[in-house]
């Protein structure tokens, strides 16, 4: 594009002023006189390529700019759910947001969910996607059921779960463990020490597919030749895989890492169908709580100031694996 604009500098430059400018890379500029003709061009192609990105910046500001300056705005004010009654209260809610053990106890809860997913989804993930990649016999039928559960709503997921771990005779999991002769009555979403377990467990179940997906196609594209060549040097199956698999594997883990990471953060579907955030809200996540300050206590003035407290870590969060990467990338450069 830098080159189709020098040449079209370079060919108007030669036009007389007042002349209609030609240049092959897009329709005739008139060249107003006393205007200098290079100017004309170079205003041509920004007027159009300003038609070009109106859409986007439209979406963009409707959608994503306006929703976070009003959300900043609300949360600087004392709104109810009906948004009349406010008054501007500065910093207030901010600073009672981090007084308030509620917030503090949601997002403990938040993250210690997503230490206790993180883990698991990735490596169930990348296990998953090395056995389909080597499983000689129906593959479709592999990945199609490792990745269905992704295709659940969550909705479906957490009803589902609901009548597998419920805690009676109903229950599937008390009803395997009776007929096993162990202990069945365990319970599992009203207990504080298997609540948060259980719902890691639902999440692990519906959501692995997403990152089976990813490392499948990673693995597909690690050249056949580099194994070819190992195995020539009389390299066994563990050597490939910790000296071609996992090195080529680097970066789709680390993309992966950062996606679920994410993903993690912003729990709340399943904990709101499946406990509710109890027992006494030990799986009570922060997004469940910024929904009961703005909905059930018909504050959104302070829902908005804690979404925003949370906004802060998430972005600390990418902030910190941004550079991180870009450390990781310069010593593999060196």
């Amino acid at each position: 594009m830098s080159a189709i604009r020098s040449a079209a500098g370079e060919a108007a430059v030669s036009a007389p002023a007042g002349a209609t400018v030609r240049t092959s890379a897009g329709p005739a500029v008139n060249t107003p006189a006393g205007a200098s003709p290079g100017a004309a061009v170079r205003r041509h192609w920004s007027e159009h390529g300003l038609v070009f990105i109106a859409p986007f910046l439209l979406v963009y500001g409707l959608f994503l700019l306006w929703p976070l300056l009003s959300g900043i705005g609300m949360s600087l004010r004392s709104d109810n759910i009906a948004g009349t009654g406010g008054e501007f209260i500065g910093l207030d809610n901010y600073a009672e947001a981090l007084q308030d053990a509620g917030v503090w106890s949601s997002l403990w809860n938040t993250v210690w969910f997503t230490v206790l997913s993180t883990v698991p989804l990735v490596v169930t993930g990348l296990v998953l996607a090395l056995l389909a990649h080597h499983l000689s016999c129906v593959q479709w039928l592999w990945r199609l059921s490792w990745f269905a559960p992704f295709l659940l709503p969550s909705g479906v997921v957490g009803l589902l779960f609901l009548w597998v771990i419920y805690p009676s005779d109903f229950g599937f999991a008390d009803q395997a463990l009776a007929s096993l002769g162990l202990h069945p009555g365990i319970g599992w979403l009203t207990d504080e020490r298997y609540a948060m377990l259980s719902i890691v467990l639902t999440t692990v179940w519906w959501t692995v597919g997403f990152n089976f997906l990813l490392y499948l196609a990673a693995l597909q594209a690690i050249p056949r030749h580099l194994y070819e060549a190992a195995a020539l040097d009389g390299a066994g199956p563990r050597h490939r895989l910790r000296h071609i698999t996992l090195p080529m594997l680097r970066t789709t883990t680390g993309v992966i890492v950062v996606l679920q990471i994410l993903a993690s953060l912003k729990i709340f579907d399943q904990v709101y169908i499946m406990t509710g955030g109890g027992p006494d809200d030990a799986t009570r996540p922060i997004l469940q709580y910024v929904y009961q300050a703005g909905f059930t206590g018909y504050r959104i003035g302070y829902a908005s100031a804690v979404s925003y407290v949370f906004f802060a870590l998430i972005l600390i969060v990418s902030l910190v694996h941004l550079r991180l990467s870009r450390r990781t990338r310069e010593e593999n450069a060196r």
